[in-house]
């Protein structure tokens, strides 16, 4: 009965509120994921003859239309005509960074950017301090798109729901924005399940929620599903016999062997894993179950590996080296980024279906105790990102308060977040606003981790 309804609601879903949406907010969603699977469909030889040209036309926007690029190009003497004559050309552009765009500011978006509809992302911040990124309309309805591609790849569709897991911030949303936000649900045949604590009895609800809704998909960061199964299996739950879900699509952050065997073999799920940041969208999607890397999305990023100094880490059977990701974005016209630095590190090749990303290394996100109660870090992350003000942050656990270091962008942000804080955690937590540098970064290759756990578990 209840995938009955859960196909009802994607069909009226897909054929009225879908239309009724893209019409309201003149967006056009459909039109380009449908440009996408064409795209996609090509031999790869052709797509990506495709791909490199919409590079050039990017890079020659850039050139002429934003700031920052316009005062590059001249500083280098970068000719963006004769990267169409010479490709290896493209390792002239200086690589692109977070401190960059946020030492540029508005330099980074296009001269007209006033006229343009602006939605501002966020990043996450885990492979270096937050930006803000801006997109335009049209770049934020090839972001949709694309996601809806790659779930179309594994067998989602209209009559089939998905779960997203989502922080839940305790906060009164205005009206209006409920309303957008249940027609965007019943466009997209989405259900939000929202939690705040890995505590038992949250854990108990957000199965039994899970149960009672039945998607084919669950999306959320894996460190909650890994959770959850462990919660599950601890207390002799058999999940899998329930066949709860389908997939679980994990994102927004590195899942490691033991988290995927253990999801997979609790839920009685496959898993396939997504590779996106605020600064790109998903780039990169596991179209297949079967394989363990990830088809890149090349008709709307361009990827790039650049080696570096730990690369002889990363190797395969083959003896192929890795490096760290770079990706020059197609789809974003009020703030195009050119070779921009991920953070992440992994194994890139040209295959006869595209190029392919594995061995990924790279974002993670931890849990928390805090008074008794775990939290997971990504929590703490949105609640502070929905907060305002707040560069960085870091926690150290020890004693009997956990120590939040915060990094405000300036002084006068201290209060609201200090308040904010306070008012989610009445106890179980010290604060401390530092500088940038008294942040700790520890492990393989000293990166940045939300949570300075101790050397032995790291």
């Amino acid at each position: 009965m209840r995938s009955l309804y859960n196909g009802v609601r994607g069909l009226v879903g897909a054929g009225a509120a879908l239309p009724l949406a893209e019409r309201w907010e003149r967006r056009n969603i459909r039109g380009k994921q449908g440009w996408l699977a064409a795209e996609m469909g090509l031999p790869f030889a052709e797509r990506r003859r495709h791909s490199w040209d919409r590079l050039l036309e990017t890079v020659r926007f850039a050139g002429a239309m934003v700031p920052y690029y316009v005062d590059l190009f001249a500083g280098i003497g970068f000719d963006p005509d004769r990267l169409a004559r010479d490709p290896a050309y493209l390792a002239d552009i200086p690589l692109l960074t977070k401190d960059i765009i946020r030492e540029q500011g508005d330099r980074m978006l296009r001269k007209d950017h006033a006229d343009h509809r602006k939605h501002v992302c966020k990043t996450g911040g885990s492979t270096g301090p937050s930006a803000n990124i801006i997109y335009d309309q049209s770049g934020a309805d090839w972001s949709s798109a694309v996601t809806r591609y790659a779930r179309s790849k594994i067998g989602a569709g209209a009559v089939r729901s998905e779960l997203h897991l989502a922080a839940d911030f305790g906060e009164i949303i205005p009206l209006r924005d409920r309303v957008r936000e249940q027609v965007k649900r019943l466009a997209n045949n989405r259900f939000n399940l929202t939690f705040a604590t890995f505590a038992p009895e949250r854990l108990d609800a957000m199965w039994q929620r899970i149960r009672a809704i039945r998607p084919y998909l669950v999306h959320g960061h894996p460190s909650t599903l890994y959770h959850l199964a462990l919660h599950l299996q601890d207390r002799g739950v058999q999940a899998g016999r329930d066949r709860a879900f389908s997939v679980f699509e994990s994102s927004g952050e590195l899942i490691n062997r033991s988290q995927r065997d253990l999801i997979s073999r609790v839920f009685g799920c496959r898993v396939v894993n997504r590779y996106g940041l605020a600064e790109a969208g998903v780039v990169a999607y596991q179209t297949d179950p079967d394989q363990n890397d990830m088809l890149v999305f090349d008709p709307v990023v361009w990827p790039e590996m650049a080696g570096v100094d730990f690369a002889e880490e990363l190797h395969d059977e083959a003896g192929d080296r890795g490096g760290e990701l770079i990706v020059t974005t197609l789809t974003n016209e009020i703030m195009p980024l050119l070779r921009y630095r991920t953070g992440d590190v992994g194994l890139l090749r040209e295959t006869s279906e595209g190029f392919r990303l594995q061995a990924l290394m790279g974002r993670i996100h931890d849990v928390i105790e805090i008074a008794g109660v775990s939290v997971p870090t990504h929590h703490v992350q949105d609640l502070l990102d929905r907060t305002g003000g707040v560069r960085e942050f870091q926690i150290e656990p020890g004693g009997r308060n956990a120590l939040f270091r915060i990094v405000p962008e300036d002084l006068a942000h201290r209060d609201k977040i200090e308040r904010t804080l306070r008012s989610r955690w009445t106890s179980g937590i010290d604060i401390e606003f530092v500088k940038m540098d008294a942040l700790k970064r520890q492990g393989w290759r000293a990166k940045f981790r939300h949570l300075v756990v101790p050397a032995a578990a790291e």
